[in-house]
C-alpha cells in the first residue's frame, strides 16, 4: 500500500511488502497492552457511523457478553476462535450479498470488518475473567481472535486436478489519523472474492480463497505472513496454484510490482510504529539463504497488461530505488535493480506492501520456486470531489462506484493470471 498525502491533494512517492517447521503465535503476546492506538480510534464519529451503518456496531457487546459466560481457558479458546471466525464470515456474507444489510452502507465496504474487530480485541483485553488468565494466554487469544477474523486460518483450498487454486490477501485501512473514514481497496476486494470461483479462458474453474493482513511492522516481523501462506505453499493435494499479494498504491491505475525490496522504509503504520532496516525473517521460516535484497514476481506480468481487464490502466512497473555495489548513495533505477546492489525500495516502496510482496515471494522461492504469484496494486480509493474534508460524509456514490471499480478488475486480472497459470 501506499501512504497517501493529504495536501494539495498529492500522494506520497514511497509506499505503504532450511526444514519447514509449523510457526506458532508470537511470544511478544506475553505483555499484551490494555489497549491500542488502533482501539482508540474507535471513539471518533467516522468509525461509530460506519458501525452503526453496517449492523456491526452490536458485535463487540455480544462478544463482551459471551466473554462474561465463559468459566475456563480452554472455553475461552474454542469461543475467541469461533467468534473471530463468525466475523469474518459475516464481513464476506455481506459482501457478497448474503444475509441481511443490516443498514443502509454499501455492502461492498470493507471497513466495518476492521472496526469491528477492534471493538472485540478491546473488549478482550478489557475482560477479568473469574479464573487466572496469565498475560501470555490473554495475547494468545488476541492472536487467535485477529487470525480468525481475518481469514488467515479458514483458507480452504479444494483438492482435486481439475481446478486451479488461487490464493489472494489484503491489507486493513490505513492511514486513519489523517481520515478515519478511509477504506482500503485490497480489503473490500478479499471480502468479495473469498470462496469464489472464475472461469479461465478454456473454461476451468479456480477456486480463491482470500485473507487480510494488519498494517503493523511487527505483525509482520512475528511472522504472521510466512504463517499463514506456508500451509499453501507447500506442495500436497491442496497446494496453490498461484498467489497474489494485494494493497492500494498510486491514483488512477494498478500495478503488477516487478521487483521487491529487501528494506523497511520506517513510515508509521496503524499502531503509530516505525521500523527501518531489513526485513527480518523469524526463526523457522523456510527461506533462501544467504537473505537475498531482492525477489521478483512470477505472475503473468506480460499477459495482465495486454489483457483488457476494466477501467483502470494495468502497468508493468519495474522501477526500484537502490544503492549500488560499492555506492553509498541511493539511486532510482527504472528497469529494476543492478547486480549487487542494496535495495532501498522494491517497485511497491519500502512499506508494508512491498514487504508481503517480498516475504510471499522469498517463501515462494524457499518452498515452491515454480509458483506463479507476486504483488497487484490497486488504484487509490478516492471519496467524490466534493467530499475531501476528513469530518465529511463516511461514504458517497463516486466512492462506492470507485471500489467496485476497482474489485471487479481485480478479478478480472486474477482471471487472466489464472489462465496463464492453467497453461503451465
Amino acid at each position: 500500500m501506499r501512504r497517501i498525502r493529504t495536501r494539495m491533494g498529492a500522494l506520497g512517492v514511497a509506499l505503504l511488502a532450511a526444514a519447514p517447521l509449523s510457526l506458532t503465535a508470537p511470544a511478544h503476546a506475553a505483555t499484551a497492552p490494555d489497549s491500542t492506538v488502533e482501539e482508540g480510534r474507535l471513539t471518533q464519529a467516522a468509525p461509530q457511523e460506519i458501525l452503526r451503518r453496517s449492523g456491526f456496531d452490536a458485535w463487540a457487546g455480544e462478544f463482551a457478553a459471551g466473554l462474561a459466560r465463559v468459566t475456563t481457558y480452554p472455553e475461552a479458546r474454542r469461543y475467541v476462535a469461533d467468534e473471530g471466525r463468525a466475523l469474518w464470515r459475516r464481513a464476506v456474507d455481506r459482501a457478497q450479498g448474503r444475509g441481511p444489510d443490516g443498514g443502509d452502507l454499501s455492502r461492498d465496504d470493507d471497513r466495518p470488518l476492521y472496526w469491528a474487530r477492534l471493538g472485540m480485541t478491546g473488549q478482550l483485553r478489557a475482560w477479568r475473567p473469574d479464573f487466572p488468565l496469565t498475560g501470555a494466554r490473554r495475547a494468545a487469544l488476541l492472536d487467535a481472535l485477529e487470525r480468525g477474523s481475518r481469514g488467515q486460518d479458514s483458507i480452504g483450498l479444494p483438492a482435486g486436478p481439475h481446478v486451479l487454486r488461487i490464493v489472494v490477501t489484503g491489507f486493513d485501512p490505513f492511514q486513519l489519523d489523517d481520515d478515519a473514514r478511509r477504506s482500503n481497496p485490497s480489503g473490500a476486494a478479499a471480502l468479495a472474492l473469498d470462496g469464489t470461483t472464475v472461469r479461465t479462458a478454456s473454461g476451468e474453474p479456480a477456486r480463491i480463497e482470500t485473507a487480510v493482513f494488519p498494517v503493523r511492522w511487527a505483525d509482520f516481523a512475528q511472522g504472521t505472513v510466512e504463517r499463514t501462506l506456508l500451509p499453501h505453499f507447500r506442495s500436497g493435494p491442496r497446494q496453490a496454484d498461484l498467489f497474489t499479494t494485494i494493497s492500494q498504491g498510486r491514483p488512477g491505475r494498478f500495478d503488477v510490482e516487478r521487483t521487491n525490496g529487501a528494506w523497511r522504509g520506517g513510515y508509521p503504520d496503524n499502531a503509530r510504529a516505525e521500523r527501518t532496516g531489513t526485513v527480518p525473517i523469524p526463526p523457522g521460516v523456510p527461506t533462501v539463504r544467504p537473505q537475498p535484497q531482492w525477489t521478483v514476481t512470477s505472475l503473468p506480468y506480460a499477459r495482465i497488461v495486454a489483457a483488457g481487464t476494466g477501467p483502470y490502466p494495468v502497468v508493468d512497473h519495474t522501477a526500484v530505488t537502490e544503492i549500488p555495489a560499492g555506492g553509498t548513495t541511493p539511486v532510482v533505477r527504472p528497469d529494476g535493480p543492478t547486480a549487487g546492489s542494496t535495495a532501498r525500495a522494491g517497485g511497491g516502496g519500502d512499506y508494508l506492501s512491498n514487504e508481503i510482496a517480498y516475504r510471499a515471494t522469498l517463501l515462494r522461492d524457499a518452498v515452491r520456486p515454480a509458483l506463479p504469484g507476486g504483488h497487484l496494486h490497486t488504484p487509490v480509493l478516492e471519496f467524490g470531489p466534493a467530499n475531501t474534508d476528513p469530518s465529511g460524509p463516511v461514504t458517497d456514490p463516486d466512492f462506492v462506484r470507485n471500489r467496485l471499480a476497482i474489485t471487479g478488475q481485480v478479478r478480472a486480472i486474477l482471471t487472466v493470471a489464472a489462465s496463464g497459470a492453467a497453461r503451465r
